[in-house]
């Protein structure tokens, strides 16, 4: 059973795109702006879901609450950029709304939070995690030209 499995893989008639798209990825992110990117992400989430306590608002329980479930969430979309490369584009655009909702939530979550600690931590944190994703996103959709103009080529 598996070697049937094995020869069916080796026979499937995109095996070499199969394989470039791999290698693209991989390239992308053993580059130090791939890694870069992933480990300022990573950080910019585990903070973003420490800051509470960090910058001393942690008394807002709303804005506690949502900033430590949007850092999370940040953190896993964008921390795991190697290991889903072939998803990165959808995943950055959802760690670029995060972005956005970080740096509105302390005026659209309930209760007064609105103070200038809480504005300006979710502000530069914002804006961080939004410039992050953006340059994620862009490096995804740059791999995924790339490839789509090299196929382009190759039919002609």
């Amino acid at each position: 059973m598996t070697d049937q499995t094995h020869r069916a893989m080796e026979s499937h008639p995109d095996i070499l795109e199969m394989r470039e798209r791999h290698a693209r990825a991989e390239r992308a992110v053993t580059t130090q702006q791939g890694q870069a990117v992933e480990a300022l992400a990573l950080i910019t989430g585990v903070y973003l879901s420490a800051s509470p306590w960090i910058a001393g608002f942690n008394g807002f329980s709303t804005l506690a609450v949502n900033n430590l479930i949007t850092g999370i969430a940040y953190a896993l979309l964008l921390g795991g950029f190697g290991l889903a490369y072939e998803r990165t584009h959808a995943r950055a655009w959802a760690a670029a709304m995060i972005g956005v909702w970080t740096i509105i939530s302390p005026w659209v979550v309930a209760g007064n939070v609105d103070t200038t600690r809480t504005m300006v931590n979710n502000i530069i944190v914002g804006a961080v995690a939004l410039l992050l994703a953006l340059v994620t996103s862009a490096t995804a959709g740059a791999t995924d030209r790339g490839e789509r103009g090299r196929s382009t080529r190759m039919a002609r």
